[in-house]
Protein backbone atom coordinates (compact mmCIF):
# COMPACT_ATOMS: atom_id res chain seq x y z
CA UNK A 1 0.00 0.00 0.00
CA UNK A 2 1.46 3.55 -1.08
CA UNK A 3 1.24 6.10 0.91
CA UNK A 4 -0.63 9.21 -0.41
CA UNK A 5 1.47 12.63 -0.24
CA UNK A 6 0.09 16.42 -0.29
CA UNK A 7 1.47 19.28 -0.75
CA UNK A 8 0.58 23.22 0.44
CA UNK A 9 2.49 25.86 -1.40
CA UNK A 10 2.66 29.01 -0.25
CA UNK A 11 4.56 31.34 -2.95
CA UNK A 12 5.78 35.11 -1.65
CA UNK A 13 6.73 37.95 -4.09
CA UNK A 14 9.04 40.71 -2.14
CA UNK A 15 9.91 44.41 -3.43
CA UNK A 16 13.59 45.10 -3.87
CA UNK A 17 13.65 45.41 0.05
CA UNK A 18 12.03 41.65 0.75
CA UNK A 19 8.86 43.10 1.85
CA UNK A 20 6.06 40.90 1.02
CA UNK A 21 4.07 42.45 -1.86
CA UNK A 22 1.70 39.41 -2.74
CA UNK A 23 1.10 36.01 -1.35
CA UNK A 24 -0.58 33.22 -3.40
CA UNK A 25 -0.75 30.02 -1.60
CA UNK A 26 -2.16 26.28 -3.22
CA UNK A 27 -3.80 22.93 -1.58
CA UNK A 28 -4.82 21.63 -4.45
CA UNK A 29 -6.26 18.22 -2.44
CA UNK A 30 -8.21 21.35 -1.21
CA UNK A 31 -9.41 22.48 -4.50
CA UNK A 32 -7.50 25.78 -4.01
CA UNK A 33 -5.18 26.89 -6.39
CA UNK A 34 -2.95 29.93 -6.19
CA UNK A 35 -5.62 31.91 -4.58
CA UNK A 36 -4.66 35.47 -3.04
CA UNK A 37 -3.87 35.89 0.49
CA UNK A 38 -3.05 39.10 2.49
CA UNK A 39 -1.42 37.38 5.69
CA UNK A 40 -0.29 34.25 6.74
CA UNK A 41 0.55 32.47 10.14
CA UNK A 42 2.47 28.97 9.93
CA UNK A 43 3.46 27.48 13.17
CA UNK A 44 5.32 23.95 13.36
CA UNK A 45 6.07 21.91 16.14
CA UNK A 46 9.86 20.83 16.76
CA UNK A 47 9.63 17.47 17.90
CA UNK A 48 13.12 17.28 19.25
CA UNK A 49 12.94 20.84 20.89
CA UNK A 50 9.38 20.67 22.16
CA UNK A 51 9.02 24.13 20.92
CA UNK A 52 6.76 25.91 18.40
CA UNK A 53 8.58 27.56 15.46
CA UNK A 54 6.46 30.04 13.18
CA UNK A 55 6.62 31.73 10.56
CA UNK A 56 4.25 34.93 9.84
CA UNK A 57 4.27 37.27 7.07
CA UNK A 58 1.84 39.72 5.68
CA UNK A 59 1.35 41.52 2.88
CA UNK A 60 2.21 45.57 2.99
CA UNK A 61 -0.92 46.04 1.62
CA UNK A 62 -3.02 44.03 4.35
CA UNK A 63 -5.17 47.28 6.65
CA UNK A 64 -4.97 47.33 10.22
CA UNK A 65 -8.26 46.49 10.40
CA UNK A 66 -7.93 43.11 8.20
CA UNK A 67 -5.16 42.53 10.49
CA UNK A 68 -7.22 42.82 13.63
CA UNK A 69 -10.03 40.33 12.31
CA UNK A 70 -7.02 37.68 11.04
CA UNK A 71 -5.69 37.96 14.61
CA UNK A 72 -9.76 37.75 16.23
CA UNK A 73 -10.04 34.76 13.97
CA UNK A 74 -7.15 33.01 14.33
CA UNK A 75 -7.48 32.98 17.94
CA UNK A 76 -11.51 31.64 17.84
CA UNK A 77 -9.49 28.62 14.80
CA UNK A 78 -6.55 27.53 17.62
CA UNK A 79 -10.02 27.47 20.72
CA UNK A 80 -11.41 25.23 18.24
CA UNK A 81 -8.43 22.99 17.32
CA UNK A 82 -7.41 22.57 20.87
CA UNK A 83 -10.82 21.06 21.59
CA UNK A 84 -11.07 18.72 18.87
CA UNK A 85 -7.24 17.73 19.89
CA UNK A 86 -7.98 17.48 23.65
CA UNK A 87 -11.30 17.49 24.60
CA UNK A 88 -10.31 20.78 26.70
CA UNK A 89 -13.43 21.93 26.58
CA UNK A 90 -12.75 24.39 29.28
CA UNK A 91 -9.78 25.79 28.31
CA UNK A 92 -11.03 26.12 24.61
CA UNK A 93 -14.03 28.11 26.33
CA UNK A 94 -11.63 30.55 27.71
CA UNK A 95 -9.93 31.45 24.55
CA UNK A 96 -12.85 32.31 23.09
CA UNK A 97 -13.89 34.36 25.93
CA UNK A 98 -10.70 35.88 25.23
CA UNK A 99 -11.11 36.48 21.84
CA UNK A 100 -14.19 38.11 22.39
CA UNK A 101 -12.38 40.66 24.39
CA UNK A 102 -9.92 40.98 22.31
CA UNK A 103 -12.51 41.71 19.52
CA UNK A 104 -13.80 44.25 21.79
CA UNK A 105 -10.61 45.85 22.37
CA UNK A 106 -9.77 46.61 19.21
CA UNK A 107 -12.81 47.30 18.15
CA UNK A 108 -14.10 44.77 15.77
CA UNK A 109 -16.73 43.69 17.12
CA UNK A 110 -19.44 45.86 19.46
CA UNK A 111 -20.78 44.47 22.73
CA UNK A 112 -24.49 43.93 22.39
CA UNK A 113 -26.43 45.74 24.95
CA UNK A 114 -30.09 44.80 26.45
CA UNK A 115 -32.41 47.36 25.75
CA UNK A 116 -32.91 50.01 28.90
CA UNK A 117 -29.31 49.01 29.62
CA UNK A 118 -27.05 52.30 29.60
CA UNK A 119 -23.03 52.53 28.32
Amino acid sequence: MSKIKSNISINVELDVNRVPEKIHWTAKDGGIENEAAGAFMVSVWDEKQKECLRLDLWTKEMSIDDMKRFFHQTILSMADTLERATNEERAAMKMRQYAHQFGLDVEIIEEVRKSGDKK
